[in-house]
């Protein structure tokens, strides 16, 4: 049961294809850990641009898994980097967006067998 995520827009986007559902659940579950990563590196690293240009990649994903509060953290964290703010005033956002993904990782694992 979705309580992490909502494939509401994933399916209106597949035309309620299966192999297509599951093909963006994949991709999400492999590619958005290391995405993460690499924004996690670039604030540690106080490299905005890096920062922003993996923030920028995984904002349509979060839109489009229905993970409405990561997504608006997401906008934060690519204003942070447009202002070129300081580690300690992001750090925590960042926490939080990775720990939501984590848990929609998990769930959509659990859920469908990936």
């Amino acid at each position: 049961m979705a309580l992490k995520y909502n494939l509401a827009k994933v399916y209106a986007l597949s035309d309620n294809d299966p192999e297509f559902v599951n093909e963006i659940l994949n991709l999400f579950v492999t590619e958005v850990p290391e995405d993460l990563m690499q924004i996690g590196e670039g604030i540690k690293n106080k490299d905005h641009k890096h920062t922003y240009a993996f923030a920028h990649k995984l904002k349509p994903t979060l839109d489009l898994l229905g993970l409405n509060v990561a997504f608006e953290e997401i906008l934060q964290i690519e204003a942070w980097t447009k202002a070129e703010g300081k580690k300690k005033e992001i750090i925590e956002t960042y926490k939080s967006v990775k720990t939501q993904v984590k848990d929609a990782i998990k769930e959509l694992r659990k859920d469908f067998d990936l």
